[in-house]
């Protein structure tokens, strides 16, 4: 009879670490409280603040049953082992090896999760992509992976509201500006911040020559609650009301009605055209304002820690982050994880999870050496 029991002990530990970084104890503690404030008669007079504990109640419920499930299926495997070696009946071990096969097997994929530990990783992700260097072709690529992250939060099962697109010259988008809503969404999209390079033959130069261009994706937690963290000057703001010129239906609504926010001091941008009134443009800007500010504080604080450990910042298109080549090979390389992909045919389709999760490992790693 074959002794079951290391491999057991394995997956016991295993298990008990999903324990920590699911949170388990907090969210049995939790769970009381949510339950008390979803019962309250006036939840619904704040439907921002109900949404937001619905989805809290929701996600801390599926990781509650989570685990319960996988110790409930480690105890009977045990139990069913034990059993089989106290009877020496060589029959039940087909059973206990595809059980305890089934159990490694979502512990791995559960193990990602362990990567999603950063301070705002569970929130959704407010996503910018500019063209860069490369005139059509850049804004063209630009288009390409907007489609591309449209096309991976689709896979996932993600929402993604698009707050502003802005047509190219000629063909593609200057820059488009979205939210990207979804468990963990800004812990995923993080790895895509940064200089994306793409090498192809280019489709708007009459002689097919090689055209390398850049787009700039630049990623931020999308906060909601911000208000006590991020002060803003009402003189520091430059508030424009526009008529939409964006892709209409194909994009955005358009709209009489749109806003543009201008943060004097630091140039940033942002804007909305897709509500229902000014007034609601305005907000949602004024959200997308405060998490931008309030990225660019975390990143002022990483650029200190650069500087004092001898790291230099890229900040210019000759620091990709990414390439994308599609001739005269096809290939996407990460520069940061070291990842290499041969069918970017895939990856520009939206299949961006490998790449992700590379770059989540990578982050622990680098993380866990500067320790």
């Amino acid at each position: 009879m074959q002794d079951f029991s290391p491999r057991i002990a394995a997956i016991t530990a295993r298990v008990a670490e999903a324990a920590e970084y699911l949170r388990v104890d907090a969210l049995r503690q939790r769970r009381p409280q949510l339950e008390t404030e979803l019962g309250r008669p006036d939840l619904w007079d704040d439907p921002e603040v109900a949404q937001r504990l619905q989805r809290e109640f929701a996600e801390l419920s599926d990781d509650l049953e989570l685990h319960d499930r996988l110790a409930g299926r480690l105890d009977d495997a045990a139990t069913l082992a034990e059993l089989a070696r106290e009877e020496g009946d060589d029959s039940l071990e087909p059973e206990i090896e595809g059980e305890l096969g089934a159990l490694e097997e979502q512990l791995d994929s559960l193990e990602l999760r362990a990567l999603l530990i950063g301070e705002y990783d569970d929130r959704d992700a407010l996503v910018e992509i500019n063209s860069g260097a490369g005139g059509v072709d850049a804004q063209d690529w630009a288009e390409m992976l907007l489609r591309m992250y449209l096309r991976w939060a689709e896979r996932r099962g993600f929402t993604v509201e698009l707050d502003s697109v802005h047509e190219g010259t000629e063909a593609g988008i200057s820059s488009a500006e979205f939210i990207v809503t979804g468990r963990n969404a800004y812990g995923w999209m993080r790895s895509e911040h940064g200089v994306h390079r793409l090498v192809r033959i280019s489709p708007f130069d009459n002689n097919a020559r090689r055209q390398t261009s850049f787009a700039s994706v630049k990623v931020s937690p999308f906060l909601d609650d911000v208000d006590d963290e991020v002060t803003i000057d009402d003189k520091d703001l430059r508030i424009d009301v526009y008529r939409s010129s964006g892709a209409g239906g194909q994009h955005v609504n358009v709209t009489d009605s749109a806003v543009r926010i201008t943060h004097l001091p630091t140039g940033i941008v942002t804007s909305c055209q897709n509500e229902r009134s000014q007034h609601q443009n305005k907000d949602r800007a004024m959200t997308m304002l405060k998490s931008k500010l309030l990225e660019l504080e975390h990143q002022k604080r990483r650029d200190e820690l650069a500087a004092i450990t001898g790291e230099a910042a890229a900040v210019d298109f000759g620091s990709q982050d990414r390439n994308y080549v599609l001739q005269p090979y096809q290939q996407v390389k990460d520069l940061r994880s070291g990842v290499e992909l041969s069918n970017p045919d895939a990856v520009l389709d939206g299949d961006l999870d490998g790449l992700m999760e590379a770059y989540l490992r990578w982050m622990r790693s680098a993380a866990a050496g500067g320790a």
